[in-house]
């Protein structure tokens, strides 16, 4: 009695999960892959920053960049770094390129930069100095000043003042608030550096060098500069949005339109409905009324995970598909052993439900070790690897063993102990 219970009790919540997954119109959450969109590849220059630092500073780049794709509406961007000095970018549903870069947009690179010992000396030869480009000269002045560290990354906010808040200036002047790593390291900066200048660079460019008087406490800066309000009102938005911390160079475009993202979706359906079928035929042909309750318990699994998938939520690619598909054999394999133990119990003369519990309780720890062995591969695969395609395979793998195993054992059994006047001898 209690088994039918508990089994009505599943039942009923794997129809509902399968309702809320494929009778609502919420969308499931699909990668570039199956949805069609544009894939950017940037490369970063780390040169400026020592090698403990480059992850941190990668990471606060790829907050960065996920915040200003957000503020201007990209659904579901995925970020991810690569091999320490390169980000992916994959926005899907975006096929314009062009509107793809544009969304991320060349925000500027906010930097503070320390006076060297011989930066007058250059800065004095540099001016007598003929025959050179602007962009050699460009490079020069920044080359004569050093990295302090603070960077358009520990910037919380930034506004324009105009000329009437400002003694002496009738041009905007951006002031500048930063967060409290920010504010510590502009007073340890200006604390050890009085009478240095601390040269303001935007995107390579010297807006100002102002020497530092004493040290600055309060967190706040500014930027003056020729600035047309017009000028100052793009570049505080800009920097609001997300200044920075490192230079970005667009190396890579990939575009999958969405007719090829379709059509590998349409495959991926396509192949986990047969898979289904073929597990279905061959596990009551070979296990009979036992089979067709592991066909039961094997559509539940399958709505249950599609259940998760939609409402975690779960990005779905290609790899995840196969990845579901791969805990489908799994969860099959799992039915199997069960049944071989409950036959072995048939032999040894026990019936009915003591078959069936002695053969859930012999299978089970192969079940365990086998999926809990299983679930650390896809944990080290999320964990230890950078490429997206491998972290959705990963997850979408791992979550199909734990619902298998719920799915296998425990609906599997209850549904055959419900039933056990039913079970003829024959399946054995």
């Amino acid at each position: 009695m209690k088994s039918r219970i508990v089994s009505i009790i599943f039942i009923i919540l794997i129809a509902l999960a399968g309702y809320f997954a494929l009778g609502t119109t919420k969308p499931f959450s699909y990668g570039l892959d199956l949805s069609g969109g544009t894939r950017l590849t940037y490369s970063t220059d780390t040169s400026q920053i020592s090698e403990m630092e480059i992850k941190g500073a990668m990471n606060v780049l790829k907050q960065t960049i996920e915040k200003r794709i957000n503020i201007f509406g990209v659904s579901e961007p995925i970020i991810t770094i690569e091999n320490q000095d390169r980000l992916a970018v994959e926005l899907p549903g975006v096929t314009d390129v062009e509107a793809a870069i544009k969304s991320i947009g060349a925000t500027p690179l906010l930097e503070f930069r320390l006076e060297k010992k011989d930066t007058q000396t250059k800065m004095a030869v540099l001016n007598l100095e003929e025959n050179k480009t602007l962009e050699q000269i460009k490079t020069e002045i920044y080359n004569a000043y050093e990295a302090s560290g603070l960077t358009g990354g520990q910037l919380e906010r930034a506004s324009v003042v105009f000329g009437q808040q400002m003694a002496a200036s009738i041009s905007p002047v951006i002031s500048l608030n930063f967060n409290e790593e920010g504010s510590k390291l502009l007073a340890e900066i200006t604390k050890n550096n009085i009478g240095k200048q601390m040269a303001i660079f935007l995107d390579g460019n010297i807006l100002s060098a102002p020497v530092i008087q004493s040290e600055i406490i309060s967190g706040e800066g500014q930027i003056t500069g020729d600035f047309t309000p017009e000028e100052a009102r793009d570049l505080v938005q800009n920097l609001n949005f997300g200044a920075l911390p490192l230079p970005i160079n667009l190396v890579e475009t990939n575009t999958v339109g969405p007719s090829l993202g379709q059509e590998t979706l349409n495959s991926g359906t396509k192949a986990l409905v047969i898979a289904f079928g073929l597990i279905f035929i061959f596990m009551v042909s070979f296990y009979r009324l036992y089979g067709f309750v592991a066909a039961i318990s094997l559509a539940g699994y399958v709505l249950l995970t599609l259940f998760v998938f939609k409402y975690l939520p779960v990005t779905l690619t290609a790899s995840g598909i196969a990845g579901f598909i791969l805990s489908l054999g799994m969860a099959v394999d799992a039915n199997v052993l069960i049944f071989e133990r409950i036959k072995e119990e048939k032999k040894s003369g026990k019936k009915g439900a003591e078959a069936i519990t002695d053969g859930f309780n012999r299978a089970w720890p192969a079940i365990r070790d086998g999926n809990f062995t299983s679930i650390i591969a896809a944990i080290i695969l999320f964990w230890m690897s950078d490429a997206a395609v491998v972290k959705g395979f990963a997850l979408v793998f791992g979550l199909g063993v734990i619902i298998s195993m719920v799915t296998a054992v425990s609906l599997t059994k209850n549904i055959l102990l419900s039933f056990t006047k039913q079970v003829k001898e024959n399946n054995k």
